[in-house]
């Protein structure tokens, strides 16, 4: 019996090619999805990996043979996808495999109106039948298959965009962009087009093989680079695109980082200016500072599990305008709940271009406490040593547990999380506390009982 369980994810497909995926088995994942997806009309797009285009328009042929009209957009983005099957009202497919090294691939799903494809959602249901038909055959092509045309959606993916934040008042930056060989070199300069910006374009060349490093900007070691840019060419600050340009990481004048709760508490301000009263969902890991700069805003924060279907099921849920991860995801509901990082960018940019002082300042009241960032252990029995953990600090005064995703720690002037991770022996562990001396010793403590 074939088993996908390697590379059927709990959000999407990734595995390597050809090895664990390829062209036919591609072509059974179109089929399946239509079916799934009760669909008679998708739209597929891809980004820049040699094999995107084959197994793009394998999924296409096992679509159309489904009886589904295919719009194939072609390269672009993760979020241009999502646009594309927001504003056609079409379930979307994108092939990408995202940060991963260039032998890698994989396939994002949602249905129309952007919303995800998980398991729970349809995604088990896909691979029963790939599973299925792997082994006894695809079903016979309906008696009128459907057609497969293209459309070019870039332009209005970035007047959607400026429509939503609008750049043309601001004061002229110069903007260092590294979009690592991935789709933020396809996206950007029409994004960024005719605006008062001085763009300095790093690695803007298409290369899934990515020759200059890889397209993965949460790994410090990735933007050393656009750091040095920045502090060399005197830029107001540097934006880093991940591979399929969903998530954009900032560093400041300073060529420093801004942490991604930084960003969200600053974004989630801007969006409560133009929502009063709205709610603003972040995920167990982002900052102290995120629901306090909500509530000071008039806003509701509702704290929720780390991972893009549970941002996007209580988004849809409670109505929130705006949502925000550590790991640089940025949901918002007038882009369909999905993410992009391309808006929060542009956030940043109407905020920072909106004032006169520069990036570093304006995000210090956003960014009000220490923390570690994420420290992976690799451990023999993740079970075990998230309950050592419990036993250690059950029954401390003043210190509360909580069990929402992983295992949350909070006292009065400090908090950390661990969670195990769902692919490798690993436990993931985030400290924050109101000093430096806290969280070093915090994390000290935690990583003690973690690493036995």
């Amino acid at each position: 019996m074939t088993d996908l369980s390697q590379i059927v994810k709990a959000y999407d497909v990734r595995g390597v090619v050809p090895a664990q995926w390829d062209e036919p088995l591609a072509e059974l994942f179109g089929a399946a999805f239509v079916e799934v997806t009760a669909a008679d009309a998708i739209v597929i797009g891809h980004d820049m990996r040699p094999s995107s285009p084959g197994l793009s328009d394998a999924f296409a042929r096992g679509a159309a043979a489904r009886g589904a009209d295919v719009t194939q957009i072609g390269l672009c983005s993760t979020d241009e996808l999502y646009f594309a099957s927001g504003s056609l009202g079409l379930p979307g497919a994108m092939f990408t495999a995202s940060h991963n090294p260039a032998q890698y691939n994989g396939i994002k799903m949602c249905r129309a109106g952007a919303a995800p494809v998980g398991q729970d959602t349809g995604l088990a249901d896909i691979r029963a039948r790939v599973e299925r038909w792997s082994d006894e055959g695809a079903p016979e092509p309906v008696a009128e298959p459907g057609t497969i045309t293209q459309r070019d959606v870039l332009g209005d993916y970035a007047a959607h965009l400026r429509g939503l934040v609008d750049l043309s008042g601001i004061r002229p930056l110069k903007v260092v962009v590294d979009a690592g060989n991935g789709m933020g070199g396809h996206t950007v300069p029409t994004v960024f087009a005719g605006l008062p910006l001085e763009l300095d374009a790093m690695y803007f060349e298409l290369d899934g093989s990515f020759p200059n490093h890889e397209a993965n900007p949460l790994d410090p070691k990735n933007i050393v680079d656009l750091q040095a840019r920045v502090r060399e060419t005197g830029a107001d600050l540097g934006l880093a695109f991940d591979g399929d340009a969903d998530r954009c990481f900032v560093v400041d004048e300073n060529g420093d980082p801004v942490s991604p709760s930084a960003i969200t508490a600053l974004v989630a301000a801007r969006e409560l200016a133009k929502h009063p009263g709205g709610t603003v969902i972040h995920n167990l890991i982002t900052s102290w500072s995120v629901p306090e700069v909500v509530r000071e805003n008039g806003g509701e924060p509702v704290r929720t599990r780390v991972g893009h279907s549970f941002i996007k099921e209580e988004m849809a849920t409670t109505g929130a305008i705006f949502g925000g991860e550590h790991s640089a995801h940025y949901y918002f509901r007038d882009f369909w709940n999905a993410d992009t990082g391309m808006l929060a960018a542009m956030h940043v940019l109407a905020a920072l271009g909106g004032q006169q002082g520069p990036l570093s300042q304006l995000v210090a009241q956003y960014d009000r406490y220490a923390a570690s960032g994420e420290i992976n252990s690799t451990v023999d029995d993740q079970t075990g040593r998230l309950a050592a953990i419990k036993t250690a600090y059950q029954g401390r005064d003043g210190v509360t547990l909580d069990e929402l995703d992983g295992l949350t720690v909070t006292a009065d002037n400090w908090w950390f999380n661990v969670r195990a991770s769902n692919t490798e022996p690993l436990l993931r562990l985030n400290v924050e506390a109101r000093d430096t001396a806290t969280a070093d010793r915090i994390r000290d403590e935690a990583l003690a009982i973690i690493r036995g």
